[in-house]
């Protein structure tokens, strides 16, 4: 099993948190083996991120992508990330 997920995401509003900004991970459940909140060391563009990811309600996690985290980025709503993340 292995300890790393990396993928490129969207920054999106999503259908079931529309006045959040998040990045959905794919697969998330299988990879933490939990639908539930977890903790993980994650980095979005190479900027670490220090939130829980937390379920999405619909199978998988999500993170939080705050305005402060997008203007770091440079990145706003529909924009790709690189996102990294260490179990």
């Amino acid at each position: 099993m292995a300890d790393n997920l990396n993928f490129t995401g969207t920054i999106i509003n999503p259908e079931w948190m529309p006045s959040w900004s998040v990045i959905e991970i794919p697969d998330s459940k299988d990879f933490f083996g939990t639908g539930k909140s977890v903790k993980a060391t994650a980095a979005v563009d190479g900027i670490a991120v220090t939130s829980a990811l937390m379920p999405t309600g619909q199978g998988n996690h999500f993170i939080s992508v705050s305005a402060a985290l997008r203007k770091k980025l440079k990145k706003d709503v529909g924009d790709e990330v690189q996102v990294h993340i260490e179990r």
